[in-house]
């Protein structure tokens, strides 16, 4: 079979993005296509992840299904709190897709994550199917973690997931990352955390701690630009995140670009299973919505900003881009794909709805994995709650 190559330059490509396309002759359609990432910057690295990245036809369709669904997800989440059927806290990913969804692409079985409690989309990119995140969100028995979490406790397989402590999901990640070292299983662990926490102590605490012991954990500082509603630079002294682990090497990487994220994060973890210890990792991007749903997110930036992001930085719109004009994909393919995704999350919004709580004798269950009290204690007689093993909290 015939292969030729065509170079083309895209409207996006006019400004950075000259990419090659391979294609067959039979179906014209290009098996791959290749990009130019805005230059990484590189903090005590002498080398860092190369600004030409590669997508598949098939990695192309798997990654825009990936950033379409939690898209999708999380404006269902935020219609399901306004109508509250969400209770409690909800904090939304939207327009921080490519974070994730770019660093998942990377890893192997045998690697971790931890994140703070904009959760909703790496539990889905960690094994969790839309009806287990949102029937979590709304406190079902269908939920993740059988409704007992809510959006900030969510968990899965490798997924050790979101927490409610500003910053406390950095020392937790290092020790898990240190099991990898100790069991010698080759794996890394991600720890997430956004801006707003980047100046508590136990970060640093933590950078002393895994280098001295070359701990293979990636330290990721997930920059939107907004800790609650205090911006970046009234904050922090440093707004350069990826050089804060001080003698730990790190590397800045455009969050809003997808395949710059997977290569930046391809180099991370072949830098920390060779040995070398600990990276610090920094993905600037933007979140849509407010800090939570409680928080408009208007009162401290414009809703101009916010649309200028839209508009120009968007990644999905910028990477729905690439993959159409580069003839990895058609129009109609997208939307096929886009209808499907529309449907699998509108008919989870149904079970979420539909589905049960847990029976009231279950609260009390699988708080410990050994029981040595039968009751738990200081509540009303009335009511009597006993400690139970009902099993793996966790529906996988």
């Amino acid at each position: 079979m015939m292969v030729n190559c065509v170079r083309i330059i895209s409207r996006e490509a006019s400004r950075r993005n000259i990419f090659s396309i391979f294609s067959t002759g039979r179906n014209n359609y290009a098996t791959e296509a290749s990009y130019e990432t805005k230059p990484f910057r590189l903090h005590k690295l002498e080398s860092g992840p190369s600004t030409k990245v590669t997508v598949t036809r098939d990695e192309a369709l798997d990654i825009y299904k990936k950033l379409h669904t939690i898209r999708r997800m999380e404006t269902a989440a935020g219609n399901l709190y306004k109508e509250k059927i969400v209770r409690g806290f909800c904090h939304l990913y939207s327009g921080q897709e490519a974070c994730a969804v770019g660093m998942q692409a990377a890893l192997r079985p045998q690697d971790s994550v931890i994140t703070a409690y904009r959760a909703h989309g790496w539990t889905y990119l960690m094994g969790i199917p839309p009806v287990g995140v949102l029937s979590e969100l709304t406190g079902r028995q269908g939920g993740c973690a059988r409704g007992k979490g809510g959006s900030m406790h969510m968990y899965s397989k490798n997924f050790y997931g979101g927490n409610g402590i500003v910053g406390a999901q950095a020392p937790l990640g290092a020790g898990i990352a240190f099991a990898h070292k100790y069991k010698g299983d080759g794996g890394v662990c991600l720890a997430l955390y956004g801006d707003g926490a980047a100046n508590q102590g136990q970060i640093f605490e933590v950078y002393n701690m895994c280098k001295l012991w070359d701990v293979p954990c990636i330290f990721i500082c997930e920059n939107n630009q907004y800790g609650m509603g205090t911006s970046a630079e009234r904050a922090s002294a440093n707004t350069e995140y990826y050089t804060r682990g001080d003698y730990i090497p790190g590397i800045w990487v455009d969050g809003m670009d997808v395949l710059a994220v997977r290569e930046a994060m391809r180099f991370a973890i072949g830098y920390c299973t060779s040995g070398k210890g600990p990276l610090v990792m920094e993905t600037m991007t933007y979140r849509y919505s407010g800090h939570s749903m409680s928080d408009p997110g208007t009162s401290y930036r414009t809703r101009e900003e916010i649309q200028e992001v839209r508009q120009t930085r968007d990644p999905l719109t910028s990477f729905k881009e690439r993959i159409l004009n580069s003839n990895l994909v058609t129009a109609d393919e997208l939307k096929e794909l886009e209808a499907q995704i529309r449907k699998t999350v509108d008919d989870a919004v149904k079970t979420a709805k539909a589905d049960k709580e847990i029976a009231d004798h279950e609260l009390s269950a699988d708080i410990y994995a050994e029981s040595l009290e039968s009751e738990i204690r200081n509540i009303t007689p009335f009511v009597p709650l006993k400690h139970s093993r009902i099993g793996p909290a966790v529906n996988i």
